[in-house]
């Protein structure tokens, strides 16, 4: 682990430094050789090693005698942000892995019946069934609200027919928290939330989505999916806000897992920095390099500020943090994007060839700045919360 003196900081427990140390000493060994020539594979064995090794249940709440097999009692904002800053540091498939988890399943620890819960939590925990969250559309992605995939009432059972894209672990998911129009209002007040299996009929994997930070990305099908009332999540009609309480608890951990690939990525451009000569002394030595440096490094720290104001203030102040984990998220994807772009630059054509470190870094941040709320529309969430204050 490089720079630690963030852990040092006032918005965490005696529980979150020690976590972060046990959690980088396990990647250091669990993820040194994992084999990224198979994606699906890959993903499916990182799923399986972080819920063997305890890691999931950071993941999910621990509900009542710990049946839901969580850690805490209540899913620990501050933790999940750790988590993924630790994992993206050292490996991008792992942090997704770990992140697709908790999203995947988020809806169910909010709004999930008893049975709901107890069916599904523990196994995602343990890592035994991996968990997606299916939100976005062909013409429905940051405008939620005009979602087109539906699903009518028949007698104990909705019928769901649509498409869902751009669905993370599509493709490998056993089960789908799915957001479809159920049609109770107008815009987004008409919208339900349901837990669809992987392979409940009518359900098809319609495409295989390839990104240039690969990882399992699919476009899904309904077709007449049957699916039983007993597995809506909440009320009909709460759909939306069940969505956007998910994605306040994660938003947070987004800014994270940037700050993971930056800080490995300031890494990187140190070590290139201080080996390789140039003009008969070493990059490090010159101040062009030496004031890059200096940006990324105050980047870096300025976005952590951010991120874990916004995971303590959720957990101990418990108040909603819908602009601070949108001021997060933003500032800590465009920053790092800019320190990885730095960094690169200084390994001057070694830094496009493929399979480098700081390639590797600069695919896997770009799709940050556009998931769970791109920063165009982060920007207006911060506004639309400034007007909403006397």
């Amino acid at each position: 682990m490089s720079d630690t003196s963030w852990l040092d900081w006032p918005f965490f427990d005696e529980r979150h430094p020690q976590m972060a140390h046990e959690l980088d000493a396990w990647c250091q060994k669990a993820l040194a050789e994992v084999d990224h020539s198979d994606t699906d594979t890959a993903c499916r064995h990182l799923v399986k090693a972080l819920g063997q090794a305890g890691w999931l249940r950071v993941a999910v709440p621990q509900g009542p005698d710990g049946s839901w097999g969580g850690r805490w009692p209540q899913i620990d904002s501050r933790a999940l942000c750790i988590m993924r800053e630790t994992l993206a540091r050292h490996d991008g498939l792992a942090d997704f892995a770990f992140a697709m988890q908790g999203l995947g399943s988020g809806a169910i620890s909010i709004a999930g019946s008893d049975e709901l819960r107890q069916r599904y939590l523990p196994r995602v925990a343990s890592g035994d069934a991996i968990a997606a969250f299916a939100l976005s559309e062909p013409d429905a992605g940051s405008d939620v609200a005009a979602m087109a995939c539906e699903a009518v009432l028949d007698g104990d059972s909705y019928v769901l027919n649509g498409e869902k894209t751009w669905i993370s672990n599509g493709g490998i998911a056993d089960f789908y928290c799915v957001f479809v129009r159920t049609g109770e209002a107008p815009g987004a007040r008409g919208i339900s939330a349901f837990v669809v299996d992987a392979d409940t009929p009518g359900l098809e994997i319609a495409e295989r989505i390839d990104v240039i930070a690969p990882h399992p990305l699919a476009r899904l099908r309904f077709n007449q999916c049957r699916v039983p009332v007993s597995q809506r999540l909440g009320e009909a009609g709460q759909g939306f806000k069940i969505a956007m309480m998910t994605l306040d608890i994660f938003r947070a951990s987004v800014a994270a897992a940037a700050l993971g690939f930056a800080r490995r990525a300031l890494q990187e451009g140190l070590d290139r920095a201080r080996s390789r000569r140039m003009f008969g002394q070493t990059l490090a030595d010159l101040q062009i390099t030496q004031a890059a440096l200096g940006d990324m490094a105050t980047e870096i720290d300025a976005a952590a500020l951010l991120t874990y104001r916004a995971a303590w203030m959720r957990d101990v102040k418990g108040v909603r943090t819908t602009r601070e984990a949108a001021m997060a998220k933003m500032a800590a994807t465009e920053s790092a994007q800019r320190v990885i772009d730095r960094a690169l630059q200084m390994f001057g054509g070694l830094g496009v060839m493929s399979g480098v470190p700081v390639e590797k870094l600069y695919r896997e941040i770009r799709a940050l700045r556009i998931y769970e709320g791109a920063t165009e529309v982060q920007r207006l969430i911060i506004a639309r919360e400034l007007l909403k204050q006397d």
